[in-house]
């Protein structure tokens, strides 16, 4: 059994944020900031290690070693590219990659395909959720460089995360790269891609369609994803403003052989710590919009129901017709939408002591 962590890689400045925001911002200035913003809000989310720089190899490898010592086999590192464009790609190639326990720790892509916000702590209510320009167009020539790039720079890795032999690349959101392409275009894509992988000389990749929706969900066979899963499944997105945890991590497990016989495809469940990404909106006191990211927020979370949770989701993984079983972890570091391993302040250690926990 394989636990794979998701990784956000947003934790140093990069330019784009330097000229939306000030130099040097860093999501870190809204974790810290953040305050309860109802009673018993458990806000803020203080890093028991403290803030860091993820292109700095040291801390990023005392982290990593620390995940391995308590479970965490494999980190998924989102990969955020826009026709050949990248941003935060420091994180994993200066930060994992540069640290001596990186080079040695099995770790995967997803491609992350949206750009990074460009106004935080988001203020304005009447805005929508995904603004346009954050997101990644694409098509069959893109599609193929990107795998292309990525084959090249980290398939070719000895320490790169493998499912019955072949690396695995995942879409974040697999909804809009099928929708935008449309069936056809997004299964050429797929099909040249592979092509390419052969005529490089390189193995087949494991691709895996994150967040299908309802409407995409039976074309993903078809279009040529080999697996189905989630990145965040806990909360119901439209319901309550404030949601118990263990009733939200129950009623998900509930779902995941659905969406494996809706697509016809092995589901690998993602189980989260939490969720709760105040610190990515303006407080607007009582008076909050009911959308992200401000609604809803997830209480109730503990690293005994995490364990559970995870429990539930290795039974699962054990029994599903994927060759090697997989777990995922929403996420190691997603400090600012309140689901993350690394210690803190309020449970110390124990997020990871339930990773540890939970195995078989």
């Amino acid at each position: 059994m394989t636990v794979a962590a998701y990784v956000y890689p947003g934790w140093h400045p990069i330019p784009e944020r330097d000229a939306s925001f000030h130099p040097g911002f860093t999501e870190w200035e809204l974790v810290a900031g953040c305050t309860p913003r109802f009673p018993g809000h458990a806000q803020p989310k203080v890093p028991l290690l403290g803030a860091y720089d993820d292109r700095d190899p040291v801390e990023v490898g005392r982290r990593v070693a620390l995940g391995r010592a308590h479970g965490v086999d494999a980190f998924v590192h989102g990969l955020f590219w826009c026709r050949g464009k990248r941003v935060f790609e420091d994180a994993l190639d200066l930060g994992f990659l540069g640290s001596e326990v990186g080079r040695a720790t099995p770790f995967a892509v997803m491609w992350a395909n949206r750009m990074p916000r460009r106004v935080l702590p988001v203020r304005r209510a009447d805005a929508p959720v995904i603004e346009g320009e954050r997101l990644v167009p694409s098509d069959v020539a893109d599609f193929v460089a990107l795998v292309t790039f990525v084959a090249e720079r980290y398939f070719v890795r000895p320490n790169y995360l493998r499912v019955a032999g072949r690396p695995y690349f995942s879409i974040f959101d697999s909804t809009f790269f099928v929708k935008e392409l449309g069936l056809e275009q997004a299964a050429q894509a797929v099909r040249a891609a592979r092509r390419r992988l052969r005529d490089l000389g390189l193995p087949d990749v494991h691709l895996a369609a994150i967040e299908p929706s309802a409407e995409v969900v039976g074309a993903v066979r078809d279009v040529g994803f080999d697996s189905v899963t989630h990145y965040v499944l806990l909360p119901e997105w439209r319901g309550p403003f404030l949601q118990d945890y263990a009733t939200c991590a129950a009623r998900r497990a509930g779902e995941w052989a659905g969406v494996a016989r809706a697509a016809g495809l092995p589901y690998v469940p993602s189980v989260a710590t939490g969720w709760d990404a105040s610190p990515r909106g303006a407080d607007f006191g009582p008076r909050r919009p009911d959308k992200y990211p401000w609604s809803p927020v997830v209480v109730g979370e503990h690293p005994e129901r995490f364990s559970e949770a995870l429990a539930r989701a290795h039974r699962f993984a054990a029994d599903a017709p994927l060759g090697d079983p997989l777990v995922f972890v929403a996420s190691w570091n997603e400090w600012s939408e309140g689901h993350y391993l690394e210690p803190d302040q309020r449970f110390g250690h124990g997020w990871l002591e339930a990773v540890r926990a939970a195995r078989p």
